[in-house]
This record gives structure tokens, sequence and C-alpha cells, in this order.
């Protein structure tokens, strides 16, 4: 397939960008992000997770954030859904698009999600299929396609799949994680080549870390093959908590700057997405990782 002319961003950083952050970032802050995200063009802000508050303490307040945000036409706001339970509490709060999250390392899913790959799978059918019979739209995310922090190389066979469980279940899209950023270009694109072999490139996503500086060429490695959507945190956010050593996100700032320089269409403004990363990066006392905001604010 040829490469894109538009690629549709989704914006992690307020869930998988915040959800590893030792100290409680304030509700209304995090509302404030999403909002700044959405003005800025985001066609896809992922606003939250409906997990145990035991695991992931950070996302104990979803359902106040998905209150409080301003809900902008043209911008979807999915929350990641672990069991019935997290989906019960995302209906509740008028949520309209889930993810379901699996793994292809066995010992992930046991880390992350307490069971296996198998056992993660048959817990998610019975979701998936209440989440569209109440009209929401449901996104499969597989992590560790590319390296387990504690497994190391992961076979591409258990990537393949569970990316064909999640497309039997009706995911319309599913997003390969390189949960530890150990992946290069040459390893990204076979991989995809052998989950397409399975689901349809156009429902593709891509969701790479950049613990090695790997993550825009893995990216564009990628693009010539047709993906078309990228999975981003604003200023380089993120981590995993279930991965020891895991830098961020690949910076959404990154990825629009080389795709603009491309030609390829994002509907993101530059300007915005940068006070954006800006703003949550004041908050966290620190500084964007994204190499172009840095730039761009040292420009002004």
């Amino acid at each position: 397939m040829a490469r894109p002319d538009r690629v549709e961003i989704v914006d992690v950083g307020p869930r998988d960008g915040l959800q590893a952050e030792p100290g409680m970032v304030p509700t209304a802050d995090k509302i404030a992000l999403i909002d700044r995200l959405s003005e800025a063009g985001l066609p896809a802000v992922e606003a939250g997770a409906f997990v145990s508050p035991k695991w992931v303490p950070q996302m104990a307040d979803a359902a106040e954030v998905l209150a409080g945000i301003h809900r902008r036409p043209g911008t979807r706001y999915p929350v990641l859904v672990p069991n019935a339970r997290g989906l019960e509490a995302a209906m509740a709060a008028g949520v309209e698009e889930i993810a379901i999250f699996g793994a292809a390392s066995e010992t992930f899913s046991q880390k992350n999600i307490n069971c296996s790959i198998d056992e993660s799978l048959e817990r998610f059918r019975p979701v998936a299929d209440s989440a569209m019979a109440a009209g929401m739209k449901v996104r499969g995310y597989i992590s560790c396609v590319l390296g387990c922090p504690y497994e190391g190389d992961v076979a591409m066979e258990s990537v393949v799949r569970v990316a064909r469980e999640l497309d039997a279940m009706s995911c319309y899209e599913v997003s390969l994680g390189d949960t530890i950023g150990v992946g290069t270009p040459a390893r990204a694109r076979a991989m995809v080549d052998a989950v397409a072999e399975v689901v349809p490139v156009e429902r593709i996503a891509l969701h790479f870390h950049d613990t090695y500086g790997q993550a825009l060429a893995n990216i564009l490695s990628c693009l010539d093959l047709g993906v078309a959507t990228l999975d981003t945190a604003v200023a380089g956010l993120g981590g995993c908590p279930y991965a020891p050593g895991a830098s961020g996100n690949v910076a959404t700032e990154d990825v629009v700057y080389m795709l603009d320089g491309m030609g390829i269409e994002t509907g993101v403004d530059m300007t915005k997405l940068v006070d954006a990363g800006q703003f949550i990066c004041d908050v966290l006392g620190r500084s964007p990782t994204s190499k172009a905001a840095q730039a761009i604010r040292a420009s002004i």
C-alpha cells in the first residue's frame, strides 16, 4: 500500500502518559489537559482508564474527568476497560468508546492484568460483546509486540495470534504496542507485515515508546505499509508501571512535526499542541522530552 495522505493521531497522554506518575495529578489539571488537546484538533484523546485504583491509583478519578471535560465535536474520548466492572463504570460515565488491552507476552500479561493471555482473551470477549451491544466502539491493544521487560524477545506468532483474536471480537482497530521501546525499523516493519496477514492494515495502529530513540524511525518504516493511525503522547509523557525502565511514548509534537514535513495531514494545530504539552509539564515540574516542542519554544 502507498504511504497515507492523512494520519490520525490518538493522543494517549492523559491516560498512558499520566498513569505512571508517582504523584497524584489533580483532576482539574487532567481535565484542562484533555480540553487543550481537543482544542489543538486531536481527533482522539484517551481520557482515562476504568481500572482498579488499587493497581493504578492515578486513574481513580476517571469518572470525574469524563464528567468535567468539554467534549469537542470531532474528537473521541476512549478509555481503557479491563473487565465487566470497568465497562459498567464506563457506561455510567457516558463513554462512547472503550479499549481492551492484552499482551503478546505471558509474563507481562500476568504482571499487568493478573491472568494468562488465553484467560485475558476469554475475559475480553463478553466485555467487547456487551460494549458493542450498547452501541460503543471497541479498540484492541496488544502490549509487548517487539519485546518484553521480563521475557526479552517476543515470538511474532504470539503477536499475530492475539491480533487475530481481537479482530475476531470485532475490534474496529488493533493497536500494536512496543511497550518498552526496543524495536528497530526492520523489526517493526516485519511485525506489521505479519499482523497485516490477519488484520487489514487500515485497521492497524502503532503505539511506540521511545526508550532507545527509535520510535520516529519505526513509525516511518511502517507508513509505507499503509498504517494511518498512530498513538502518541503530548510532551512524550509516559512509561508503563509494569515495564521497569520503559520511557515515555513517542511525543505527539515530534510525530506531527515529521508528518507535516512529509506533507501528511493530521489536522493538529502545532502551536496549541506545544502549549498543551508545556501546560502539563509545568504541572508535573519538568520539561517536555519532545525535541520539536523544545525547539519551537526556544524560537519564540
